[in-house]
């Protein structure tokens, strides 16, 4: 074998997220954009805070040995301050720059994690429906993934499943709140009976379970609170991106935190510096390091999504279409008509309307509509989704 095979085949199978909106640029070049409904990519369709730019124009105005030279490994000891400091005044905690380690973004942040976290023959358990990619940054850790569903009428962690899923080989429990796909978000209720899990099956198994909390979304919510894990969890690491908060999806920034309640956290901040050693994730982007710095307390501008979500829910219920009212988050998550969500999802394509089929979620019989796109994007979709309706219903 003159290549990696496993490479091979993860570059082969590719992300149905990903062929979904490629197939959709490829339609709205023949069609128009306005006759295709793209709601496949988590793309935010906010513009970025004008700080944003405030901050980078303040970059371009140091020395071009400073503004593009390599920082720290784990970042600039100012921005993790920065974001220390933030996370300190918000959830009245006591972390230092020391404990976090800057990142490419959410993807680097969950790669880390797993290579810090798991040993060969480890396992780590995900709640479905889920982001797919967990399971390719689990398996490159060499660690296998295991699917556990959520509660199918709340979708909130089904902890008796979970308690049962876990033996001598789990190594941690990932939960993403407010959820992708689903938009719910987890209660402090549910987190604490999860916690109580995990710390039971740690000493009836006499192992340590880690959970890993990926939240890019935390900012992204409609009413609901979302908890702060660490303070209901202790063997926590957190996992964050401002590709969602702050619309940045394409600039790659993001951090992980190892929290200093976490039991093992000096071996594990040398074992998440380690691990971005070895994948290569060191010196995360400089110029948004800095941005970071500068807006690290800049509030998410979620207006635009809380319209879309009331045109979408409120157009799709008047078509009789069932579906989860989404707590944070963008997305909708939408039961399909019929069970197999793939047909399903032809007959929409066939109309121009490009969710996402929830088999990629490990969950059947669902799509994914993500509704950060334009307000018309939406509200022209309406017609389509009536005739996709009434193809069931004659």
């Amino acid at each position: 074998m003159s290549i990696n095979e496993a490479s091979y085949a993860y570059g082969a199978a590719k992300s149905s997220i990903r062929e979904i909106a490629a197939y959709g640029a490829a339609r709205k070049a023949q069609v128009g954009a306005e006759n295709v409904y793209d709601f496949s990519l988590g793309n935010p369709s906010i513009p970025a805070p004008e700080a944003v730019r405030a901050s980078m124009e303040r970059s371009l105005a140091l020395p071009a040995t400073q503004l593009h030279g390599y920082t720290p490994a784990a970042g600039l000891p100012s921005a993790r301050e920065a974001v220390a400091k933030s996370l300190n005044r918000r959830f009245g905690t006591g972390y230092g720059p020391g404990d976090l380690y800057l990142t490419c973004g959410a993807a680097a942040s969950l790669s880390i994690s797993f290579h810090a976290l798991c040993n060969p023959g480890d396992e780590v358990i995900v709640i479905a429906p889920y982001f797919p990619e967990y399971r390719v940054w689990i398996e490159t850790a060499r660690a296998t993934c295991v699917e556990v569903m959520a509660d199918a009428a709340t979708f909130q962690i089904d902890t008796e499943a979970v308690a049962a899923a876990i033996n001598e080989r789990t190594k941690a429990v990932v939960i993403n709140s407010p959820n992708n796909p689903v938009g719910s978000v987890y209660s402090a209720a549910n987190l604490q009976a999860l916690s109580d899990v995990l710390h039971a099956r740690e000493e009836e198994l006499g192992t340590s379970i880690y959970l890993v909390a990926d939240e890019p979304y935390r900012e992204i919510t409609y009413g609901a609170e979302v908890p702060w894990v660490p303070s209901i969890y202790d063997r926590t690491i957190v996992c964050y991106s401002y590709s969602k908060s702050l619309s940045l999806p394409g600039e790659r920034i993001g951090w992980v935190l190892v929290p200093d309640t976490n039991p093992d956290h000096d071996r594990l901040v040398l074992a998440v510096a380690g691990a971005g050693r070895k994948l290569g994730f060191v010196c995360a982007p400089a110029i948004f390091q800095r941005v970071i710095m500068d807006c690290v307390d800049e509030p998410s501008d979620v207006e635009a999504y809380a319209r879309n979500r009331v045109a979408l829910t409120e157009g799709l219920s008047k078509l009789g279409y069932e579906y989860i009212e989404p707590q944070g988050a963008f997305y909708l998550w939408v039961k399909a008509l019929e069970p197999d969500a793939e047909a399903f999802f032809e007959k929409c394509k066939a109309l121009d309307l490009l969710p996402v089929p929830s088999d990629s979620f490990g969950c059947p019989g669902w799509i994914r509509i993500g509704y950060c796109v334009s307000y018309e994007t939406i509200v022209n979709s309406m017609d389509a989704w009536a005739k996709l309706k009434a193809q069931y219903e004659a």
